[in-house]
């Protein structure tokens, strides 16, 4: 159990609520006493409102749950962190976050948006281009040989070229997937269902 300072605020500390994923900063509430210890006890999130001046679980009309993965506090103890999996959008006007911004994936997710771009835009001079205008065969050829080139540097020393080699092997799928009309997203959920199954 944390030790949390209750005090500073009359008896409420804020809660900011961050995906566990993504890290992405989805709401900030408000909690007393009672209200971290039912979070912590039910391991779904629970606020207290200061409006209605009492406890509202989260999710509690829409079904859209925040459960609990980790709680920590800040250095001064009169504030916590709480990182969730969220059950669907977490703002009651429907968006994924309270403060307005699109479901985050970090810039792997701006690179899928760069790739795409470059393929309607069709540019002649564009490597993106002209890998996708090769076909499908030409584009699973290139991830083979960026995979084995990742697997060569894996056995040797040097982190920077296993890093580079790395990051040619996702961009390289990015645009293989952009070939087979699958998103990022799509994959993302197939790992998130495996995960859940452990």
């Amino acid at each position: 159990m944390l030790n949390i300072d209750y005090n500073k605020g009359n008896g409420l500390v804020p809660a900011v609520i961050q995906d566990n994923v993504t890290l992405q900063v989805l709401m900030v509430g408000y909690m007393n006493e009672e209200a971290y210890l039912k979070t912590v006890n039910e391991g779904i999130v629970t606020f207290y409102s200061r409006s209605r001046k009492s406890l509202w679980t989260k999710g509690g009309t829409s079904g859209n749950y925040l459960s609990v993965v980790s709680i920590e506090t800040d250095c001064d103890s009169d504030a916590i962190l709480i990182k969730v999996e969220p059950a669907g959008p977490v703002c009651h006007t429907g968006t994924w976050s309270c403060f307005g911004e699109p479901k985050s994936g970090g810039f792997i997710y701006r690179l899928e948006e760069i790739i795409n771009s470059r393929i309607v835009e069709g540019s002649p001079g564009s490597y993106t281009c002209r890998l996708f205008n090769e076909g499908t065969g030409r584009m699973a050829q290139k991830v083979g040989e960026e995979a084995v080139e990742l697997v060569i540097e894996a056995m040797g020393e040097n982190d920077g070229l296993f890093k580079n080699e790395a990051a040619d092997l996702i961009y390289h799928l990015l645009v293989l997937l952009r070939a087979k009309s699958v998103n990022l997203s799509e994959i993302e959920e197939v790992l998130l269902a495996r995960h859940k199954q452990v």
